[in-house]
């Protein structure tokens, strides 16, 4: 049996026939096996270990756990059996941003060895939630059918409120996402150089980020060089993510086609093209991603944990029954 766990309620679904809505204490986590939480870190700084001690296996969206050394930070294409060592009953999916990126650099990894990433990130305004989505539009509006956007500073003279984006975000490019941390990185740069680390098992990666919200609604884009251990083709770089679970590789420049945000939005996979072995170093791609960020970036990676957790169990079963 599955929970779902939104905000302060939860919702059990079994056999795929909806029960009751409740509101959320110790006992709705009763006869549950898994647990998907998508909530704020505060909520699952707290519910989430009452539903473990419970024998739930949680599997938690938010940032809560995701750094913690005894929870498996996963992404099925990557570091499936990573889910298995949860020795707090929890599991942990990364961010957005990470998400779009990691399992196309997961399968360059595994073939050529993986040793620093440079990354700029193109990030769309619902990876701010409703609030997010509904300023931007309310921006747009603001600047539709004017010609602000020719004479500097004229965007912040029509824009005054500018929501949770840190400078107007129509007809603009923001280069900041989170908070501020030491050194002038914000949190969400720290967030994909500590996560790509833990997930694929490399502590020591060198990763560089810059994070910029972009106006766009959603699918997050992502511009990386990544340097290897060996020389690298650019063909054989094509095979390898042709192949790999979870991504489409779509590039075609002479024909028009690569991803852009808005042709991926709605899809599950991650979208790669501009694929390029760099001018300067035969070790190094340079590639662009596209990634629906409520899909592929949240919902998606949590539920692929959740059935590899029901499996576990449904092998269990079996094993007992032989």
């Amino acid at each position: 049996m599955f929970a779902y766990t939104f905000s302060s309620f939860c919702m059990c679904v079994l056999c795929g026939e909806a029960t009751e809505v409740l509101p959320l204490d110790e006992a709705v986590f009763d006869g549950i096996d898994v647990a998907l939480f998508d909530v704020p870190e505060e909520i699952s700084a707290r519910w989430a270990p009452i539903a473990a001690a419970k024998g739930v296996v949680v599997v938690d969206g938010s940032g809560a756990f995701r750094l913690d050394d005894a929870v498996p930070l996963v992404v099925p294409e990557v570091n499936a059996a990573a889910a298995r060592m949860r020795s707090r009953g929890i599991v942990a999916s990364p961010d957005s941003t990470t998400l779009t990126m990691i399992a196309a650099i997961g399968a360059l990894h595994a073939e050529y060895g993986l040793e620093s990433l440079v990354v700029a990130s193109y990030q769309a305004a619902s990876g701010l939630g409703r609030a997010g989505t509904d300023t931007l539009r309310t921006q747009l509006a603001r600047v539709a059918g004017t010609e602000v956007g020719e004479q500097t500073g004229d965007l912040r003279a029509v824009i005054d409120d500018h929501g949770p984006f840190a400078a107007p975000l129509a007809l603009n490019a923001v280069p900041w996402a989170g908070v501020l941390t030491d050194g002038g990185w914000s949190s969400e740069e720290r967030t994909v150089r500590d996560e790509s680390r833990k997930i694929l098992g490399l502590p020591r990666l060198k990763v560089s980020a810059t994070c910029v919200r972009i106006p766009v609604v959603r699918t997050h884009a992502l511009a990386v060089h990544a340097v290897f251990e060996r020389e690298v083709t650019q063909e054989h770089a094509r095979e390898l993510l042709a192949e790999a679970p979870g991504v489409v590789l779509y590039d075609d420049p002479a024909a028009g086609e690569f991803p852009t945000p808005n042709d991926v939005v709605g899809t599950d996979p991650v979208w790669v093209g501009r694929l390029r072995r760099a001018l300067d170093d035969p070790n190094a791609l340079d590639l662009f991603l596209c990634g629906d960020n409520l899909r592929r970036g949240a919902a998606l990676n949590a539920l692929q944990i959740a059935e590899l957790v029901a499996a576990e169990g449904l092998g269990a079963a079996a094993d007992d029954a032989s």
